[in-house]
């Protein structure tokens, strides 16, 4: 042996053969500060034959004895208001049968956002901590607001992980940058690279219940053509059997489930036989609802009996006021709602079950948060039929959508509620969504069950709590310290605290006392107990009501009124001032500074400094079997552009898919049918346009080519389409409008077949090219972007909408 290798060998202590080999079995006093905790070294054998040699005892990362499992669900889009399980009006027997058998927490808090509020529940930090602001499409060039989690802040899931946890995550994952969610990465934050061994959902702020845009870890993957399958129940099953399976290999090992599904954001998606439960239940209207939920929440207990009903905004119109078909349709898009949340809690219950079937209830921490958010005013006054027409500036009225009230739900929907049933939903409060300065906007009802660690049953907590004081319960909870060092990086200490010691203490002094809000320039400052905010810009308002420093601050002692009824600004002065003072104190430590309310600006990735991974492209090559979401393809919207593709038609002639974008919501499709060469545009399912050639395609190579003239003269307007084969007119056609800001809120760019949805009734997905598919290549023609400077900004005002409505 090589004389220095002897040396060391001897120093470390010879572990191979012998009584004296030292031992390295996981002890109590492991330090658990860095992670991942480093391996011991292994000295070197001096013993030759292995018969003759101990092996070594293995080191292995195990979590403390007795750390629970912990299992954390996330409703989407859910108000304070509308669960049974504080007096709302849907019937969610799952989180009802946890609270009964645990704790209600009544003055819990999010961000008003969807992405802040859970990167914030997965850290720990503050939203703007976490580079997160606001949603990435919006992201700048500010730290604060880049949209990208830095690495000295990691997820609590790898923490976990690098404990001894088994962790997965199901459902929505909308907290990695837009423009790092293609193949060329980089993927640092996707779930599977953010502390999850298994991630089975969706990246975006939403997707198609019925036909999602999914990812199993980091491959996407088509769901099946099933007339009855739902993402809802997709997912749930897909948690149920990994869960199985890890209690089945390592039952001694705990799991962390983050279980977060699209439901309910819209859009509203559910199986008719729900919705028909709730029919004629909200005939009385959102003023009636109010005032009925206010009742049966102060019967339950989870308000203070003397709490008044806050006034609604002044944008919402009286019921009582409303035409019969504006009620009749308004009443049936919260029947759609009601269905889709009980729905939603009817398959997490299924989830429950199957822990409970298993023997890990009793040891499993629980946290049911009913909301990453207040409930959803996005829909505006008369709620939608297709989500996208509001992203394109195209104005449903309420006889547009009447036409449509009986698919409301289904599959040939992307619908939404009118904003009067969003107030509603976040009772006793005036504000919903967005509002990060009321608490209608951020207060949202949390149930813990922990049966092994929590003595209460049925209690009612009000101590103050915030979203970011999840993950420090949850290591308080295991016995786990926070982590000063993960993967060789100082971590930013954790700014949430531990809730347990509220568990069995319905009177210990609240810990969680000063928190800030900010959210668009919507902003808030809570401290012991009082309240200071800006009402800056409404989910309606295209614009601020004022500019920053002008804004109009209001303040409230919601000690004693706990619906933020009653602005006392007037009467407290001195008290206003040093609110806001520690606002900007607060802001200025947490990167809220400078606060961005732009919209126009914040669109431009140029303009607002962040990536943007098309920058300055004019050509595009594809290759068969792409898939690419709108953020990661050439931009086609209102220019001039061609598509051309090398193809090989086979004999007999070729059919399929060559390169489609978008679906049936709105979108285009080049294919060949019976094969002949047929463009479609799909204008938002209110109108189709074709331009389609006499004559198929022989057998053989060919180019074909699709050529589209857009006249100008601002956006969303029409062109010419004509397709070449060989470089010869085979066909030409008008398309009068295209869309201006969206094709597809979460459909692809797919080439040789098409994912999602089908643009085109011609056809059925995947409608694969039968052919060969050598490349496609997209080109904008130089200089035909035919935006004016005035088209532009009414682009932005659009894009602005848009990102807006997409959380």
């Amino acid at each position: 042996m090589n004389s220095r290798l002897l040396t060391l060998a001897l120093a470390c202590g010879a572990l191979f053969g012998g009584a004296s080999g030292a031992s390295f079995a996981q002890s109590d006093t492991l330090d658990r500060s860095v992670l991942p905790i480093p391996e011991p070294p292994v000295p070197f054998s001096t013993v030759l034959d292995a018969r003759d040699a101990k092996p070594p005892p293995r080191f292995e990362v195990k979590a403390p004895e007795g750390a629970p499992n912990v299992l954390i669900v996330l409703i989407d889009d859910m108000g304070f208001g509308q669960s049974s399980a504080f007096g709302g009006p849907i019937h969610m027997p799952t989180v009802e049968a946890l609270a009964n058998d645990g704790l209600r927490y009544n003055e819990f808090h999010t961000t008003a956002l969807c992405s802040p509020t859970r990167i914030a529940l997965l850290t720990g930090r503050n939203h703007h901590m976490n580079n997160m602001g606001a949603i990435t499409e919006v992201a700048t060039a500010f730290p604060g607001y880049t949209g990208q989690r830095p690495n000295a802040i990691a997820p609590l899931a790898e923490m976990l992980r690098l404990n001894g946890y088994s962790t997965a995550a199901f459902g929505k994952s909308h907290e990695t940058a837009a423009w790092e969610t293609s193949v060329s990465g980089p993927t640092d934050r996707w779930p599977t690279r953010s502390g999850f061994d298994k991630f089975y959902g969706f990246l975006g702020g939403e997707t198609n219940q019925w036909h999602p845009s999914l990812y199993e870890n980091m491959t996407p993957i088509e769901p099946p053509h099933d007339p009855h399958y739902h993402l809802m129940t997709d997912m749930t099953n897909h948690a149920i059997d990994w869960v199985r399976a890890e209690k089945s290999l390592t039952p001694d090992k705990p799991f962390f489930i983050y279980f977060a599904p699209g439901a309910t954001h819209a859009p509203h998606h559910v199986p008719k036989e729900w919705i028909e439960k709730y029919k004629g239940k909200f005939d009385q209207g959102w003023d009636k609802l109010r005032e009925e939920t206010l009742a049966r929440q102060k019967a339950l207990g989870v308000v203070p009996p003397d709490t008044a009903l806050a006034p609604k905004p002044e944008a919402i119109k009286d019921w009582a006021s409303l035409s019969d078909d504006e009620k009749r349709l308004f009443a049936r898009q919260m029947e759609v709602f009601a269905g889709f949340g009980e729905y939603a809690d009817t398959e997490i219950g299924r989830l429950i079950s199957t822990i409970d079937e298993l023997g890990q209830l009793d040891n499993t921490l629980v946290f049911y948060i009913i909301g990453d958010n207040g409930a959803s005013a996005e829909g505006g006054m008369n709620g939608l039929f297709n989500e996208s027409t509001y992203f394109n500036g195209v104005t449903e009225n309420v006889a547009d959508i009447l036409k449509h009230i009986d698919e409301l739900g289904g599959p040939d929907t992307y619908n939404h509620y009118a904003a009067g049933w969003a107030v509603a939903g976040d009772t006793p409060f005036t504000w919903t969504k967005q509002i990060a300065s009321n608490y209608g906007g951020t207060r949202n009802g949390l149930v813990v069950h922990w049966p092994k660690g929590i003595e209460a049953k049925n209690e009612v907590r009000s101590q103050w709590h915030h979203v970011i004081d999840v993950a420090p319960t949850v290591l308080d909870a295991a016995g786990l310290p926070e982590p000063k060092n993960v993967d060789g990086t100082p971590q930013i200490p954790i700014q949430g605290v531990s809730m347990v010691y509220s568990f069995d203490d319905a009177s210990a002094a609240d810990r969680h006392v000063t928190q800030y809000f900010e959210m668009g320039g919507n902003r808030a400052i809570y401290d012991h107990g009082w309240l200071a905010g800006v009402i800056h810009k409404a989910p309606w308002e295209a614009k601020p009501r004022a500019k920053l420093a002008d804004d109009v601050w209001e303040l409230y002692d919601a000690r004693s009124d706990f619906s933020l009824a009653h602005d006392v600004a007037a009467l407290n002065p001195d008290k206003l001032r040093a609110m806001q003072d520690l606002f900007m104190h607060e802001a200025i430590a947490n990167h809220v500074l400078p606060i961005d309310d732009r919209s126009i600006e914040r669109f431009d990735a140029k303009l607002a400094g962040r990536p943007d991974l098309l920058a300055g492209r004019t050509s595009l090559t594809l290759y068969p079997g792409m898939s690419v979401n709108e953020n990661s393809f050439i931009n086609l919207k209102n220019a001039s552009h061609t598509i051309t593709a090398d193809l090989e038609i086979p004999a007999g002639g070729g059919s399929g898919v060559i390169l489609a974008q978008g679906g049936k919501f709105g979108g285009w499709s080049f294919y060949l049918k019976d094969g002949k060469p047929i463009y479609q545009y799909n204008f938002l399912g209110l109108a189709r346009y074709t331009v389609a050639a006499d004559k198929p395609l022989p057998p053989g190579k060919a180019t074909l080519q699709y050529e589209f003239i857009y006249d100008g003269g601002g956006l969303g307007k029409g062109g010419t389409g004509r397709i070449f084969v060989n470089g010869e007119k085979v066909a030409e056609g008008r398309i009068d409008k295209t869309q201006c800001c969206l094709i597809a809120l979460d459909e692809t760019a797919d080439v040789g077949k098409s994912n999602g949805t089908p643009v085109s009734p011609d056809y059925e997905n995947p409608f694969a090219f039968t052919g060969a598919i050598d490349r496609v290549v997209v080109d904008l023609t130089p200089g035909a972007d035919a935006a004016s400077d005035e088209a532009r900004s009414a682009e932005d005002e659009a894009k602005a909408k848009r990102a807006t409505i997409a959380e």
